[in-house]
């Protein structure tokens, strides 16, 4: 293949804006925001399911002490009813009366045993609500840090977007003019390479595989017509010679 010596220089331009280009992709890829807030939305959205079924525990308790107070209010308007007729007089028969004053002892131990579960429902329902308080922080918290770590991110990615958008019109500006067939090897070599498809010769050493070339090479190299696109002996890179050679 045949290329002036200036689109081969150019070359290496291209290689060092892909370069460039890969390095700023993998930056906005990898951004340590990016996988702190991954982090965060798995922390959140484990913390949201503890909070939901906290949420019902606290339902559930809420309905069961109502029920709780509910049956203790009425056992006591029972109890009260009873103790009032007793009080009154209403009752005349001894028989009656004897059976009522039973009622009224049981009425007691009744409202006692509720009570009892009513105060049980309470507790349950204090400690559920504040397991509860516990998780709303703990969502608050970390959606303040998800905001800032979002608003960071945007702003590191903003600014790589940008060196992004200026270095691929200064490659597009520097691929205008050159071969075709130069170009199209180059791209082929790149993805074949570890992204490096076209490298200096500097120093005697290929700039791609960093080895230095052999005087056999150098010897050929330095016949070589100046438009005439060389490949490394070792890597297969397209090598491109420069004023520091070294041949």
């Amino acid at each position: 293949m045949k290329a002036d010596a200036f689109a081969q220089l150019m070359l290496l331009e291209v290689q060092e804006l892909d370069s460039r280009l890969d390095q700023l992709r993998h930056q906005l890829s990898n951004m340590p925001e990016s996988i702190e807030l991954a982090s965060l939305d798995r922390k959140r959205t484990e913390i949201d399911e503890r909070a939901r079924d906290s949420t019902i525990r606290v339902a559930d308790l809420v309905r069961e002490q109502k029920k709780a107070d509910a049956d203790v209010e009425q056992v006591k308007a029972r109890r009260k009813r009873d103790q009032d007729r007793i009080d009154q007089g209403l009752i005349k028969s001894p028989k009656d009366l004897e059976r009522m004053q039973h009622e009224v002892v049981s009425l007691d131990r009744r409202i006692s045993s509720l009570e009892d579960t009513e105060l049980d429902v309470m507790e349950q329902l204090e400690t559920a609500q504040g397991e509860l308080d516990v998780l709303t922080g703990q969502l608050t918290e970390i959606d303040e840090r998800i905001a800032s770590t979002l608003g960071a991110r945007d702003e590191k990615a903003g600014n790589v977007n940008a060196q992004l958008a200026k270095a691929e019109v200064e490659r597009q500006e520097a691929t205008s003019g050159l071969p075709e067939d130069l170009v199209t090897l180059y791209s082929r070599l790149r993805k074949q390479k570890d992204g490096v498809g076209a490298a200096a010769l500097r120093a005697r050493r290929c700039g791609g595989c960093r080895l230095e070339l052999n005087a056999s090479d150098l010897a050929t190299i330095g016949k070589a017509p100046s438009n005439e696109v060389l490949r490394c002996e070792e890597c297969n890179r397209i090598l491109v010679r420069t004023s520091e050679s070294g041949i």
